[in-house]
């Protein structure tokens, strides 16, 4: 696909502004992070009238008013206000950046199908599918009984892919009075745009809810919006699973924040319990990839158990809120194996488990403790191990082999010829993050206040953890500086949200394509620090002029100034990209998606790359050997089978291998045949070779133990129509990028080859 430049002839001016007034915590003020006491910070059911988007929650409950002045009720109205605003802005730019990068609302049917790119085209191909069905009934009766999407298979679609998003849609698009004014791709375009809104109003709240203020909230509206390149590619991958699944994530996290904030009221506890059940099963129902998020959270909830910062009840609830989440989503799924044999669940019943035996986790001296640390650590490692495995042999499951066969190469841990490992492996998204990112993170002022926040409440958690692991004393250690009880009483929901961002930037850093998940985050812990008290009071304090009037102005006013000086650098820039106007090109795959429709019987067969086979299955509805969606084994090795087009083998085993799969045309590429994006060693071509113990294409080095193949590359000497090919093949559409050929049926040496229709040029 490509883009060609337009010119616009007008550009958008409009301004900016937000309220210089960004205090919601009226007159209650307090200058540190700290809780009165542990056990008022754990006590259950106080507090009930204290405000979810008021102060931190680190007072009283009699600071709060149960009926608010109207100060306070302005000052809520102008931060819910500012969230909406900033919600549909980042919507509205989203979908403007994707009407003028294609021209959209221009193309023809075909062409806005074509934009759907690799699985993106997969995932729409059955939302489009639903809607074409004569009743819903039916319609997901054909994803349950699907035998279009592999060849010679029928496999239920709604327990091996998240599609619920898709049929919901579809449904929700029959129902709607809509119809004749909006149409149904435009529907599905809005609604994950409406996501994105979703997404920076969680942002929005998380940081209002750490900070106080939702002066925090703006900026991290303002700082998403800005960063979009790193914060979102929601634009030019639409469906994606991602981009349904992260605003839900964000959604979870804010509540998480809310039910760990000291004092909550045991109905306010009950309402963020369902609100994080919630929003996890639309997480995990709604991405792959639930499971490896949901470990990394799991892993920061034990973390804050062993060191004390969570009460039992809340690391109890949090743990079973996601262990619901997945087996409600395993129910959903037609009790999809992949989620009963995953990592998650195996530790959250290793932790549970063992936490429930080993009562004697928080006693004894600090080197005792830390030694109990440890040794409970390892019980729950390895019985988290031993559980996954005795699971996965008991159900034979093999669907997410490819995922650690990827984690054991990326760290050398494994062999590096696997085919699997290797198509993850030498994709940049799948790489370590680049430097540029926090280059530009940095240009818009959002790193240098992270890393102070991260830098400084790390400080603090350090010592709050080492006085939570003291042995408690009696009242003859009342007395301790202020510092230890600042420390040991350390808020949870900062502690989670500071755990949450370490260990996801963490994983954003060795991949790349996570950083969306931390980089969102980002944004709101970058917002407390700046908006918060906690760490302008540490400030001031060093600086020995902390008062309440100092401390109320700096906080409201460095924000106020960053926004300032953003809106006076980047608005420019943001209008200038809105204005910018492309167009969609792309007449070769317009040209082979039409020849299909038309000129091929509808039953028929396609083999060929994931990603183009995709895009075949929207836009002509015809039956596919493979799919992008690779969390399947078998569907693994037949892709595997399938690409020896591209690697060196004699034409009668490529074509026994089509015909195994039920292949009636092959698609080849010359993308992939003459392959140049990709350095040596990552071209499809390459990983094919090495798999098949073959020396690679060009000159450099190969390993001793490779040898020459003695066939040509195939998807090369097809196009010679030499006879040993021709017997076999016939070539039956061609242009610039794509070479069609259909299967001949297999004939007797003495047999003449009957004459083949005319190639499509």
């Amino acid at each position: 696909m490509g883009v060609r430049k337009r010119v616009r002839q007008s550009h958008l001016e409009s301004n900016l502004r937000f309220s210089p007034d960004g205090s919601a915590d009226g007159g209650c003020n307090r200058d540190t992070m700290m809780e009165p006491t542990r056990s008022d910070a754990t006590q259950e059911g106080v507090g009930e009238g204290v405000s979810l988007l008021g102060r931190s929650g680190s007072f009283s409950g009699s600071c709060i008013l149960l009926r608010w002045p109207w100060q306070q009720r302005v000052s809520m109205a102008a931060g819910l206000f500012l969230a909406a605003l900033l919600a549909m802005t980042q919507a509205w730019c989203v979908n403007t950046i994707h009407e003028n990068l294609l021209w959209f609302s221009e193309l023809t049917e075909v062409e806005r199908e074509i934009s759907f790119r690799t699985e993106c085209g997969l995932y729409y191909s059955y939302y489009k599918q639903m809607l074409q069905a004569p009743s819903i009934h039916e319609g997901l009766s054909e994803l349950i009984h699907d035998n279009l999407t592999e060849s010679k298979r029928t496999i239920n679609l709604l327990q091996r892919m998240n599609i619920y998003q898709e049929v919901f849609l579809s449904v929700l698009y029959r129902l709607l009075p809509i119809q004749s004014y909006l149409e149904p791709m435009y529907f599905y375009i809005y609604t994950v745009f409406s996501l994105q809104a979703v997404y920076v109003i969680a942002l929005y709240l998380t940081a209002w809810l750490l900070s106080g203020s939702w002066l925090a909230g703006t900026l991290t509206g303002v700082w998403y919006i800005l960063n979009r390149v790193d914060t979102t590619r929601v634009e030019f991958t639409i469906s994606l699973r991602e981009n349904w699944s992260l605003p839900f994530f964000a959604l979870q996290v804010a509540a998480i924040t809310c039910y760990l904030r000291p004092q909550l009221g045991a109905l306010q506890q009950k309402v963020m319990v369902w609100l994080m059940y919630v929003t996890t099963l639309c997480f995990c129902l709604t991405w792959q990839f639930n499971q490896f998020i949901l470990l990394v959270q799991a892993l920061i909830i034990y973390t804050l158990d062993c060191v004390d910062l969570l009460t039992t009840t809340q690391v109890t609830t949090l743990y079973l809120v996601q262990v619901s989440g997945l087996l409600s989503v395993w129910l959903l799924q037609f009790c999809n194996s992949m989620i009963l044999g995953s990592l998650v669940l195996s530790f959250v019943v290793a932790a549970l488990f063992i936490r429930h035996y080993h009562s004697g986790l928080k006693t004894g001296g600090l080197l005792v403790r830390l030694g109990k640390v440890l040794l409970h650590s390892a019980s729950v490692l390895l019985l988290t191990f031993t559980i996954n495995y005795l699971t996965k042999k008991a159900l034979q499951l093999r669907s997410d082999e490819h995922i650690f066969k990827f984690i054991k190469s990326k760290f050398a841990l494994g062999p590096t010829r696997d085919f699997d490992a290797g198509l993850y492996l030498c994709e940049e998204a799948f790489g370590l993050l680049p430097l540029d990112t926090l280059e530009r993170l940095a240009g818009t002022l959002l790193l240098y206040p992270y890393t102070l926040t991260l830098v400084l409440l790390s400080g603090m958690l350090t010592v709050a953890v080492l006085q939570n692991l003291r042995p408690k004393v009696g009242l003859g250690e009342e007395k301790r500086s202020s510092v230890e009880r600042r420390g040991e009483a350390f808020r949870p929901d900062v502690a989670y949200n500071l755990l949450h961002t370490v260990l996801y930037g963490i994983l954003a850093f060795s991949t790349m394509r996570m950083k969306y998940i931390w980089t969102g985050h980002m944004c709101a812990v970058a917002a407390y620090g700046v908006c918060g008290t906690e760490l302008w009071t540490l400030v001031l304090r060093a600086l020995r002029c902390n008062t309440k009037v100092l401390l109320r102005l700096v906080r409201n006013a460095v924000p106020l100034l960053m926004m300032c000086w953003l809106y006076y650098k980047f608005w420019p820039k943001l209008m200038e990209e809105l204005s910018e106007l492309r167009e969609f090109y792309d007449p070769d795959t317009v040209e082979l998606m039409t020849w299909i429709s038309t000129k091929t019987p509808k039953q028929a067969v396609f083999a060929g790359s994931m990603q183009l086979l995709a895009g075949i299955k929207l836009c002509t509805g015809r039956v596919l050997t493979n799919h992008p969606h690779y969390e399947d084994k078998d569907l693994r090795e037949r892709t595997r089978q399938v690409y020896q087009v591209y690697a060196r083998r004699p034409p009668e085993e490529v074509y026994d291998i089509l015909r195994a799969v039920g292949a009636d045309y092959v698609v080849l590429e010359n993308s992939i045949c003459y392959e140049r994006r990709h350095r040596r060693g990552c071209r499809l071509r390459d990983l094919l070779d090495l798999a098949n113990g073959h020396i690679m294409d060009g000159p450099g080095e190969n390993d001793p133990d490779l040898v020459p193949a003695p066939h040509p590359r195939f998807c090369e000497a097809v196009k010679t129509d030499a006879a040993a090919y021709a017997a076999l093949f016939a070539r039956t559409f061609q242009n610039k990028t794509f070479y069609v050929y259909r299967l001949k049926k297999k004939r007797k040496k003495s047999a003449k080859g009957s004459s083949e229709p005319g190639v499509t040029q």
